[in-house]
């Protein structure tokens, strides 16, 4: 069993800021994984490819240069600066994977932290959509509302019109003669 002391905690706002939507893929790069697991991005690649038969497309692909120069341009911070390869982005499965390819106690620890920020993600976005269907619900009830107070206006409308402007009744019965 782990001992809880040891684990290196890293804050899930900082695990959140390094995940990105790319091809409709939440995906984390190479260098950033790097940094959390505090070894070089060039170890990182290297042990990936070495070990890319545990990589298929759905776990683990590289940034085409289009999709790095829009990250990039997302990404105002120097440290993309002089990167000479396009990164690997990792999805949530290619995170996970990595942990059997990078043996160290940092690595298991920070895939840990990083699986659970994922599972997080996911619950909230889960959440977000049951709001949005609430709120697509009472819009729709809404527009209801409003058709039938509509309604409700015609007829009083109608009601207030004839009112005003009674026609003249036409008498049922017999005629009385004025004698």
């Amino acid at each position: 069993m782990a001992n809880k002391g040891s684990e290196i905690m890293i804050p899930d706002e900082t695990v959140m800021d390094k995940i990105y939507l790319i091809r409709d893929k939440k995906v984390m790069l190479d260098r950033d994984l790097a940094q959390l697991y505090n070894v070089e991005t060039k170890v990182l690649k290297q042990a990936v490819r070495r070990n890319i038969d545990r990589f298929p497309d759905d776990f683990m692909f590289e940034l085409s240069n289009e999709e790095f120069t829009n990250l990039r341009s997302q990404i105002v911070t120097s440290r993309w600066g002089g990167a000479r390869y396009v990164p690997m982005a990792f999805t949530e499965q290619g995170v996970a994977m990595l942990s059997s390819v990078l043996n160290s106690k940092k690595a298991i620890h920070v895939n840990i932290q990083i699986m659970r920020v994922f599972t997080r993600m996911r619950e909230m976005l889960a959440d977000t959509l049951s709001l949005k269907l609430d709120i697509e619900e009472i819009k729709k009830k809404l527009k209801n509302q409003d058709k039938n107070i509509e309604l409700v206006f015609n007829y009083l409308d109608e009601l207030i019109e004839k009112k005003e402007n009674p026609e003249p009744r036409k008498h049922i019965g017999f005629k009385h003669s004025g004698k």
